[in-house]
């Protein structure tokens, strides 16, 4: 239990380290497709530096085992619990949900996760599959798009869903001993959202979300201000809503 803590303690040390960058693509047939890129590359030298060869063995040595080209998770979930999921509303979302290992120079560099052309019903059903299945995706994935308008709470700017898997991967007791080390998990992170149709109006501002051209949106996520109940922002409609041709 010690030394499982301890490399706890240590991922979310050296996961300062850690990017995430989102790409979400908007279609004028109402559903969209999400690909989410978590870049580890300095986590993993942190941590290489901070263990034995044993360790890294036993703990990172399982993420090689993971595939490096596009895996839906249905496979996946069937290889690793012989296709334990007999619901078919779940088997069909996860076979829309892939993932991938990345590498450069043959090391472990992140992983992937992509949403593969998703409706309304298929985000609501992996709402509800996430419950008992934690996926860390990207918040924004749940925004309301009916083909041609966006409509952004941006109450729901945050790591929830990140956060929440983290949670359901890690020990109570190790959650609790490092609660106060939330804040230090992320480096970066960012979404761009992409429109099939040019954008025509938007209302309302936030100061994360800004115009990039005539397809695109950007949010950049203040990592300290997510932590602070006390951050004041110049600009913080509750609502932004982007209608494009």
């Amino acid at each position: 239990m010690k030394k499982t803590f301890l490399l706890f303690t240590m991922c979310l040390l050296a996961l300062q380290s850690c990017t995430i960058n989102s790409e979400i693509v908007y279609y004028k047939d109402a559903a969209s497709s999400t690909v989410m890129d978590i870049d580890v590359r300095e986590f993993m030298a942190e941590m290489k530096a901070m263990t034995t060869d044993s360790l890294q063995k036993k703990e990172l040595g399982e993420m090689d085992k993971l595939p490096t080209t596009w895996t839906s998770m249905y496979e996946l979930d069937k290889e690793k619990n012989k296709g334990k999921i007999k619901d078919q509303d779940s088997i069909k979302i996860l076979k829309k949900v892939f993932m991938k290992s990345n590498k450069e120079n043959n090391e472990y560099a992140g992983f992937s996760l992509k949403l593969d052309h998703f409706s309304k019903p298929d985000y609501d059903a992996l709402h509800r599959l996430s419950v008992g299945y934690q996926l860390p995706v990207d918040q924004n994935v749940y925004n309301d798009w009916n083909g041609k308008t966006l409509t952004i709470n941006t109450e729901n700017l945050n790591l929830k869903n990140i956060e929440e898997t983290l949670k359901s991967k890690t020990p109570q007791e190790e959650i609790e001993s490092a609660e106060g080390l939330l804040p230090m998990l992320f480096k970066k992170i960012g979404t761009t959202l992409k429109f099939e149709n040019k954008i025509k109006s938007i209302s309302g501002k936030h100061d994360w979300v800004q115009q990039v051209d005539d397809h695109s949106i950007r949010i950049e996520y203040d990592i300290k201000a997510l932590y602070d109940k006390e951050f004041k922002f110049k600009h913080d409609d509750k609502m932004i809503i982007i209608t494009t041709e």
